[in-house]
This record gives C-alpha cells, sequence and structure tokens, in this order.
C-alpha cells in the first residue's frame, strides 16, 4: 500500500468513526480531496449553515437530555455532512422528541421562545425537512422506517406553535431571537459537533444517556459516568479537526490559545466534556 493510499484510509477511518458513514464512502471523499487529515468531516459552507446547525445542537442538548435513548445523546445516530448541507439519522425511540424539541413555539404563559427561531418543517421527496423560514439553511432527517412521519404538536398548554401559525412568514419574538445570533460567533465548533453523532455518542454508551446542557450560545458541557475516559474523547474529538482553525478570513478563527483539560475551543465557542462518578448502584 501506497503512503498515499495509507493516509487516505487513516483519513477514511477518522471520517467513519465520526459520523458512521460506509468506509469506502469516506474513502471516496478522501480521494476526491474533500476530507483531508486536519478536516476528516465536511465542514458546513456558508455562516447561515453553520448558525442554524449551532442552534439545533445548543436545543437538543437542554431539551433532550431526559429522553436519550440508547447513548444518542442529541437523538442521532449517524450523519452524512457534506458543504452544502447535512443529512441526519434519528434514533427512532427519539424522532418525535427531536422534532418537536426544535420546532418554534411562544410560551404564552411565561413568556419567551421554545426552540430555534424562524425553523421551519416539511416533506421533501419522502424525507422531512428543517429548513428556515428566511434563508437556505438546511437539514435533512432519515429514519430507519421509510413511511415513518413525526406526531406533530399542536397548539395548547399555553403554548403558540408559531411554526404552524407563521408557516410563509416570522413572528416578531422569532425576529427579536434571531437578532440575538450573531452570524460565525463560534459557529463553527457546535456545527461540527453536531456532524460527529458517534464520537458525542461515546459519552452514552455505559448507561445510555449523557448529561447535557449549555451555558449562553458558545458554550456546551456534556458529562457523563462509566463511559471511557474524558481525556480519550477529548482526543478522538480533536483529531476529528474538532478544533482546527478556519480560514483567517473568517471571524471563527481560532485565537491560538491553549484550552485547559476537557475543554475544547474555538472562535469564542466552546465544548466541555467531563467525566464524573456513577450513582448507579448496579455499576
Amino acid at each position: 500500500m501506497s503512503r498515499r493510499t495509507d493516509n487516505r484510509h487513516r483519513v477514511a477511518t477518522l471520517c467513519r468513526e465520526a459520523t458512521g458513514l460506509a468506509h469506502h464512502t469516506c474513502l471516496k471523499w478522501a480521494a476526491a480531496g474533500l476530507i483531508t487529515r486536519q478536516q476528516p468531516v465536511p465542514d458546513a459552507v456558508g455562516a447561515e449553515q453553520r448558525t442554524f446547525e449551532s442552534q439545533l445542537v445548543l436545543e437538543l442538548a437542554d431539551r433532550l437530555r431526559h429522553e436519550q435513548v440508547d447513548g444518542a445523546v442529541l437523538g442521532f445516530t449517524h450523519a452524512r455532512p457534506t458543504r452544502s448541507g447535512l443529512v441526519l439519522g434519528l434514533h427512532p425511540a427519539t424522532a418525535d422528541a427531536v422534532v418537536a424539541a426544535v420546532l418554534p413555539r411562544l410560551d404564552e404563559h411565561y413568556g419567551g421562545l421554545r426552540g430555534v427561531p424562524g425553523l421551519r418543517l416539511s416533506p421533501q421527496g419522502g424525507e422531512w425537512v428543517l429548513t428556515r423560514a428566511r434563508g437556505e439553511a438546511l437539514v435533512r432527517l432519515v429514519h430507519p422506517r421509510a413511511d415513518w412521519a413525526p406526531r406533530l404538536p399542536g397548539h395548547g398548554d399555553g403554548l403558540t406553535q408559531l411554526w404552524r401559525s407563521h408557516r410563509h412568514g416570522v413572528h416578531p419574538a422569532e425576529e427579536a431571537e434571531e437578532r440575538r445570533w450573531v452570524p460565525d460567533s463560534g459557529g463553527a465548533l457546535l456545527s461540527r459537533v453536531l456532524r460527529r453523532p458517534l464520537l458525542v455518542n461515546a459519552a452514552g454508551t455505559a448507561h445510555g444517556w449523557a448529561n447535557t446542557y449549555h451555558h449562553g450560545r458558545r458554550s456546551l458541557v456534556i458529562e457523563w459516568c462509566c463511559a471511557m475516559d474524558a481525556p480519550e474523547l477529548e482526543s478522538r474529538l480533536r483529531r476529528s479537526g474538532l478544533a482546527e482553525p478556519v480560514p483567517r478570513t473568517s471571524p471563527e478563527a481560532g485565537d491560538g490559545r491553549a484550552d485547559p483539560p476537557g475543554r475544547i475551543s474555538l472562535g469564542g465557542a466552546s465544548l466541555t466534556v467531563r467525566r464524573g462518578p456513577c450513582g448507579d448502584a448496579r455499576c
């Protein structure tokens, strides 16, 4: 095996271990130059797509943490990331919860917006697609069952489903929330987290779940027990290109400062991976 071929196989292995794609698919991407040793998982191109993917990550980390099954920490079992978009494989047990978590709704009792502002759901070509009411960002969802359709929530319990009532426009509450998101402000790091579901899911292999939460819009935390050590997961995430600098023309470029153990940062955003003691008496 030539050195070039061997390097391509190494890149393809990193891609497969992060996304769950078939090795031959990743190998083709490596041969075509779509992935490299520095970035073995394709990045999203464009601030809008990266911001959209970041919003999905943070919302799912917050809303799904008590509903995770089989270690699908953010609700996904595999990914097909490309530069123009992203396809995510849903875990069948939490597929409906994933969709419900990200749909924008207005809390009439306590005020405030839940879900991803401006997100809309639509069927396209036998698949369900998450899009923006304005713009071109897009994430496709695939389910193990070809005829799957999500059980969609309706109005009630003090919640107004904005994705229903404003299908062809944006509610003022969504507009206000969207203005708080600065394009490219840490979008690369959190978008990359969504594109590496198998590495994220490694935190949930022992008990089928992990504790996930965030601080604001730039800081994601994943905590677990009994799975692999935190330095090992951090190392795998870094090998997958999670913290590789983006082009210096982007505000997301790294600042060159070293991270403390367990923390991976880029462009003002951070991911903290932390293993703690187990409270399960069966362990």
